[in-house]
């Protein structure tokens, strides 16, 4: 069993200006609390929240008695949380500044700061007391809250100033538990594309990914060459810009349809989704021995730990069991004859060094993938069952040519299931 914890982001309604001016004064008072909780905490060197709170809770009393006390509480666990995230990047060598900065704020509410009033509205204590504030429910929110879902007792409100409204952060959360597997389901993650073994048909999924960060690579390029010089390399108006390019939400869309494909059809079938075990981070570990600063970039910016997160986190939504197998050499070797397969001038693909067949590098991959998780051990690749298979009669035969069955971004975008994907003709190979 284990516990699966979702956030759904909801708007409210636009608020009167004296409301929402209510919670500008409360937002002003717990960003004061925060601040002077991160710089105490940063200087003693405190990072638990239940030592934080015994130390400063009578002090933070008597300077703000008109806010709810379990303010207190949770600006607590905000700066201690904080705290930590900075001694860690600190240790890392990543941190700026000797001691964090308190930059944007979402108020931290427990169980006794808010409470649900029907479905569409809650009520948040105030230094004014309690107020009622109406949602704008999604699709989202009415999906998480009639599948089975928990509303969780914390959440977080942050403000929209622009518009007069408050963004409501709510927790959602879920009890899984794992089936017992029926078969396996490989997939074997590349810069452009995402290869997937289902019931012995490989489909090649086009994510796009190479030619997105590239042409964001020449964006971002071409603004710095223009602004650096005239406004210096940290300007206001640069970030602006990179901001509306949205690279990081593109990608992450694709992902999570990629997922839900994936894992939707493991589950129909009780199958369990077998993936590389990669490093924490497998780009920077390909980049080393690269000079080309294009290539270092779009390796290091390809989603390979990406779209697994993605595939993990929604296979633990769907109590979809995941193991992992060592991906040394899955697409070097030849599935049946556990030899070399040999590639030219850097084609994907190439021709077993014993048998002969011609092989896809992600077929052989997904088919290695698969061949590592049913023996269940990790090692070198053999064939199933540990033979050696020779022969047109046989599944994998020497004079098969193995095809993928491409699936091209515009037709799987628009999440689209697998069974529904098998229409369209595998496109042959040519050697």
């Amino acid at each position: 069993m284990s516990e699966v914890t979702r956030t759904v982001v909801v708007k409210s309604t636009p608020l009167p200006r004296k409301l929402f001016r209510v919670f500008v004064e409360l937002e002003g008072m717990y960003r004061n609390v925060v601040e002077q909780l991160v710089l105490y905490a940063a200087r003693s060197g405190v990072t638990s929240f239940t030592k934080l709170k015994a130390l400063k809770y009578g002090e933070l009393r008597s300077l703000y008695p008109q806010l709810p006390s379990h303010y207190a509480y949770t600006a607590c666990q905000d700066a201690s949380t904080r705290v930590k995230s900075f001694f860690k990047r600190r240790k890392k060598g990543l941190a700026r500044r000797d001691f964090p900065v308190v930059d944007r704020v979402s108020m931290w509410l427990d169980d006794h700061l808010w409470r649900m009033k029907g479905l569409t509205s809650i009520e948040i204590a105030t230094h004014r007391g309690w107020v009622v504030i109406e949602l704008e429910p999604h699709k989202q929110y009415w999906k998480y809250l009639n599948s089975g879902w928990r509303q969780a007792s914390e959440a977080k409100v942050k403000l929209d100033k622009k518009n007069n409204r408050l963004i409501i952060y709510l927790v959602f959360k879920k009890i899984t538990e794992a089936y017992r597997p029926r078969g396996f389901i490989s997939v074997d993650v590349n810069e452009n594309h995402v290869a997937v073994l289902v019931n012995g048909v490989v489909y090649l999924f086009e994510t796009g990914f190479r030619d997105m960060v590239l042409g964001y690579y020449y964006r971002r390029k071409r603004v710095q060459g223009k602004y650096d010089k005239l406004y210096g390399v940290n300007c206001r108006v640069k970030r602006r810009i990179f901001r509306k390019l949205k690279e990081r939400k593109k990608k992450s869309d694709l992902k999570w349809k990629l997922a839900n494909i994936v894992v939707r059809v493991a589950k129909e079938r009780q199958y369990t989704i077998v993936l590389e075990r990669l490093g924490k981070n497998p780009g920077k570990e390909m980049i080393n021995h690269i000079k080309d600063d294009q290539l270092r970039h779009r390796i290091y910016q390809a989603s390979f730990k990406g779209v697994q997160r993605a595939i993990e986190e929604k296979a633990r939504e769907h109590g979809v069991p995941v193991i992992y197998v060592n991906p040394k050499n899955t697409s070097r070797m030849c599935p049946v004859h556990n030899t070399k397969i040999v590639y030219s001038n850097g084609c994907r693909i190439g021709r077993c060094s014993k048998g002969g067949e011609i092989w896809h590098r992600d077929i052989a991959a997904c088919y290695n993938l698969l061949f590592k998780a049913r023996l269940g051990n990790g090692s070198n690749a053999p064939s199933l069952s540990g033979l050696n298979l020779d022969g047109s009669p046989m599944p994998l035969g020497s004079t098969a040519t193995h095809d993928p069955t491409v699936v091209t971004k515009t037709q799987w975008a628009r999440w689209k299931p697998l069974d529904a994907i098998n229409k369209h003709k595998p496109i042959k190979m040519s050697i």
